[in-house]
């Protein structure tokens, strides 16, 4: 074997070792055969600012602009929103620059939603309230941390990866506008 045989067969391990160590440092494995469902990443954040108190608002500007920050942070995903404006123009911009289209899932019923992800597996965007996102944090079997404030955070993004074996790790990260207590 030739020195430049020999050193393209190094460079070639280097980066297969390379390789492993990030595949198992975040935990993705690709699919080993077709039946086998990919691992489940779910991105859950409670819809943007609101333009009003009322029942059923719009957002805000300032809550257009954070709608638009997740959009710089997930590059595809399935998109899930209540059907409720502001949960809708939440995902919307997600879903329109992907062209993905966002699916309606009932509050109320949060078990269906979660066993629905964890049977398709995969890479999801879960726009929910201040009450039902920790509370889907909790059924996915991650960590809902506390309350979310409901005058004034919005910045919370939960991000959940169930195993095959169904063991949640979660953390929570902020976006866009920081909420100031």
């Amino acid at each position: 074997m030739s020195f430049k045989q020999l050193i393209a067969m190094k460079r070639i391990l280097t980066i297969a070792v390379l390789l492993v160590l990030a595949v198992g440092h975040f935990g993705w494995v690709p699919k080993q055969r077709s039946e086998e469902k990919e691992p489940l990443l779910v991105f859950l954040v409670r819809h943007a600012e609101k333009s009003d108190a009322s029942r059923d608002p719009e957002l805000s500007d300032s809550g257009k602009e954070r709608s638009l920050e997740l959009v710089k942070i997930l590059r595809s995903a399935n998109v899930h929103s209540t059907d409720f404006i502001r949960t809708r123009e939440t995902a919307k911009p997600t879903a329109e620059k992907f062209g993905l289209k966002t699916e309606i899932y009932n509050p109320s019923d949060l078990e269906a939603l979660a066993q629905k992800l964890r049977n398709k597996g995969g890479i999801h965007l879960v726009v929910g309230h201040s009450n039902t996102t920790p509370e889907m944090v909790r059924i996915l079997g991650g960590k809902p941390v506390s309350k979310i404030d409901e005058a004034s955070e919005y910045d919370r993004l939960y991000i959940v990866r169930v195993s095959d074996e169904n063991h949640a790790t979660s953390i929570l990260m902020r976006y866009g506008q920081p909420y100031l207590e």
